[in-house]
């Protein structure tokens, strides 16, 4: 099995946060549930950001039709975590 990277990031709607993944063009064939990873790559991502105060902040901060990068993750199939770079989106610089 070979881990693969995966970009992470909130959309905004007018009615709701998406939380959206993006997939390699390449992927290892480990990963045969694209349900499966999606989920295994989000309890990742809030295993290690705070879920509340991350999607507070993109509400109140960002406009409808912006997806915020929130970093990767990297996966085995298997579900390990092998490499992380994740940040919340930004709270202290000036509003727009």
């Amino acid at each position: 099995m070979c881990a693969d990277t995966f970009g992470v990031g909130i959309h905004l709607t007018e009615a709701e946060l998406q939380f959206v993944v993006h997939v390699p063009s390449e992927i290892d064939s480990g990963w045969t549930d694209p349900e499966s990873f999606q989920t295994l790559v989000a309890d990742a991502v809030w295993e290690r950001l705070d879920q509340e105060s991350t999607l507070h902040t993109i509400a109140e901060r960002f406009e409808p039709g912006e997806t915020i990068s929130l970093g990767t993750v990297t996966l085995d199939p298997d579900g390990t975590v092998v490499d992380h770079h994740l940040d919340p989106p930004e709270t202290n610089d000036s509003p727009r």
